[in-house]
């Protein structure tokens, strides 16, 4: 079936603050797509009345099965157009949401499908987020946050927490992105900020904030690397 825009907006925003909370709030959603408590209410009883929604008496709501999969979906062709933008026309991995936003609102599951297999069937977006195959499954990602890491440890940057464009900026003028293999080499108890050695560059400072946005997956032993 097909939603408009604003539907789909919600029902993405809903999927994301679920996987987070469990059950959401009206505010919370609200507060996610920054408008009005008021106005989202309004949205929430079309999709309760289109069955994409539960509701639970004095906790919250979340998606029905068709819910999700609907979420799904546009989640789906948010993160392979972004791929494509990257890859294909090599947009910047900051500037491609906005227009993500756009394209993800096109109907058609014959284009998505075939942008998929153009693609060859991708497993991650730019930023490193799973993307749900054709009948809305994820792969799994084991990951942690780069705070969360020993001193002299080698790893591989695999996915970025917050996708802000001034974050994703940030990264890139550090020369960090999806892929880059980095180690801590030192951690600063005065504001927890710390110094990382990516290969072939010179050390960089970088703050507790962006270090628990930087997702990694272990890579092999340092004295394998230097």
């Amino acid at each position: 079936m097909k939603y408009s825009a604003s539907k789909e907006n919600h029902l993405k925003a809903i999927f994301h603050l679920q996987q987070e909370q469990g059950i959401v709030t009206t505010n919370a959603l609200a507060a996610s797509l920054r408008t009005k408590p008021a106005s989202v209410t309004d949205m929430l009883k079309k999709l309760k009345e289109q069955k994409l929604l539960i509701y639970e008496r004095y906790k919250g709501f979340k998606l029905s099965t068709e819910g999700r999969k609907a979420a799904v979906l546009v989640i789906r062709k948010h993160r392979l157009w972004e791929l494509f933008l990257v890859k294909k026309l090599q947009f910047g991995w900051d500037e491609v949401h906005e227009i993500a936003e756009e394209l993800e609102h096109i109907s058609s599951r014959e284009l998505v499908d075939r942008l998929d297999a153009f693609l060859g069937f991708p497993e991650t977006d730019p930023h490193g987020d799973p993307i749900p195959d054709s009948q809305g499954r994820f792969q799994p990602r084991k990951q942690v946050c780069l705070s969360e890491l020993p001193l002299n440890k080698v790893v591989q940057v695999s996915g970025i927490a917050s996708q802000t464009t001034e974050m994703l900026e940030l990264l890139q003028y550090n020369h960090i992105r999806l892929g880059t293999r980095l180690e801590i080499r030192k951690k600063f108890p005065f504001d927890d900020s710390l110094e990382v050695k990516v290969r072939n560059r010179p050390p960089v400072t970088i703050s507790a904030r962006v270090a628990k946005n930087v997702l990694v997956k272990d890579d092999e032993p340092l004295s394998e690397k230097r």
